[in-house]
């Protein structure tokens, strides 16, 4: 998938987060976990700008998006500091699973491409692929991008309409 359909899907994965953080704690923060998302969601692909590292290698892992979601795990500890221990806890909890997220929602979406994604890389060599449609479909791309927007933008205004 090209940044559109990634972005899409990316912010499909973080709806539940962010339904979670605007019932929790508030709107402005949910949305910002959003945007942090969807800034994110080309980070895998930075492989093709990086010398030596080969496109959809390493940077197309599990083990890649787990140490993404252990940097933003920190950040969300930090968040959480103001507020106490439990809401240290919770907000580095939560801010773990949607960096690891994002980094998987750019693996899902290239896996609707034929050419796939080896997600357990080195350690398993096994090809997940469901050849749905080209990396540069548009209707593809704008679709999911569509589908992301509205269902994130939908779970964040449920999640702040839930009286905590």
């Amino acid at each position: 998938m090209h940044e559109k359909g990634h972005i899409g899907a990316g912010l499909l994965l973080y709806a539940p987060f962010g339904f979670i953080v605007a019932a929790l704690a508030s709107l402005e923060l949910a949305a910002a976990g959003g945007v942090a998302v969807a800034s994110m969601a080309m980070v895998p692909d930075l492989d093709m700008k990086t010398p030596l590292v080969k496109h959809r290698g390493i940077t197309h892992t599990v083990w890649f998006a787990v140490l993404v979601g252990f940097g933003f795990g920190a950040l969300g500890a930090l968040v959480g500091l103001e507020e106490g221990i439990l809401a240290t806890i919770l907000f580095s909890i939560i801010a773990f699973g949607f960096g690891t997220l994002t980094i998987i929602s750019h693996l899902v979406a290239d896996a609707l491409t034929p050419m796939g994604v080896r997600p357990f890389a080195p350690v398993r060599d096994d090809k997940f692929t469901l050849n749905w449609f080209k990396a540069a479909n548009p209707i593809a791309n704008y679709a999911l991008l569509g589908l992301g927007g509205l269902v994130a933008v939908a779970a964040i205004v449920a999640g702040t309409a839930i009286p905590i």
